[in-house]
């Protein structure tokens, strides 16, 4: 089976909309997607035009929230649409990134950078801007040669726009999204630079917190850190999930996850695909 539980469209970073990640999908052979936008649930207002066809769907979204200084990202799969909790939640968290963007415009004005926030706000048209938004406006403005020139140079980790949101807790974050009937999922687990003793602590308090999800895909990893995740996974009793964290079509990380990567781990998606009918979290159109 192939599934991707982990996407984005143009109602956050993503480049192409609900309908035309949706095609996409199809197109690449996904049984069971999820739209896991930053901090929105609005692509799914779109789905009632889209063609889903035999492909299956559940509800999602990815919070950001810090632990131990760290900013960690969080899946919320499974999520009901409707959950009062996870709206107010994901209205919180689109305010701290409009406050941030503003900081990081700011910055960039002071650094003699002109007119790259309002090309960013133009362009977002309301929805959540990420670092991404100012590194694409500062190549289209011809301040760098490209968007990794961009994070190296004005965004990245230490840099004049690295400025941090106030997310809240780990622990606020997973409990908004099991309250919302919804199971909490660790995003790409390797990409937070945590030391193996630093990670197994996190985890154990992710667990203990409600969460219940380990990303073990996440793009095209290479093979011994799937073996370590599904090791983690293993070890916390946590489920595996799987997804490419598509952003725009690229030549090196496509649409789509062999569900055999996980191995012997218990699957995420099996809560949803053991329901009779159509996945929890969304109706097919």
């Amino acid at each position: 089976m192939i599934v991707d539980l982990h996407t984005h469209t143009t109602a956050s970073d993503g480049s192409l909309t609900p309908a035309e990640l949706i095609q996409r999908a199809r197109g690449r052979g996904v049984e069971l997607l999820a739209i896991t936008d930053h901090d929105t649930l609005a692509a799914y207002g779109e789905l009632a035009s889209s063609q889903t066809g035999g492909m299956q769907m559940v509800a999602g979204l990815e919070l950001s929230c810090t632990w131990n200084g760290v900013t960690i990202h969080i899946l919320g799969l499974g999520v009901d649409l409707d959950s009062e909790i996870i709206n107010q939640a994901a209205d919180s968290q689109r305010l701290a990134r409009q406050s941030r963007a503003q900081e990081i415009g700011r910055r960039l004005e002071k650094k003699g950078l002109s007119g790259v926030y309002q090309q960013v706000a133009d362009a977002a048209d309301g929805r959540a801007i990420g670092r991404p938004d100012f590194a694409k406006a500062m190549v289209e403005l011809g301040m760098v040669n490209s968007v990794a020139d961009a994070f190296d140079r004005y965004l990245g980790n230490g840099k004049i726009g690295d400025v941090k949101a106030m997310w809240p807790t780990m622990s606020e974050v997973v409990t908004w999204i099991v309250e919302a009937g919804g199971t909490a999922v660790l995003a790409h687990p390797t990409q937070y630079k945590m030391t193996n003793a630093k990670l197994r602590r996190f985890l154990g308090e992710f667990v203990d917190a409600g969460g219940d999800g380990l990303e073990v895909c996440n793009g095209r990893p290479p093979e011994v850190e799937i073996r370590y995740l599904r090791e983690l996974c293993r070890e916390f009793d946590l489920a595996a999930s799987a997804g490419s964290d598509f952003h725009q079509p690229n030549p090196w990380c496509d649409l789509g996850c062999d569900s055999s990567v996980i191995g012997q781990c218990r699957p995420v998606w099996q809560r949803w695909l053991s329901v009779g009918g159509e996945p929890s979290g969304v109706s097919a159109p």
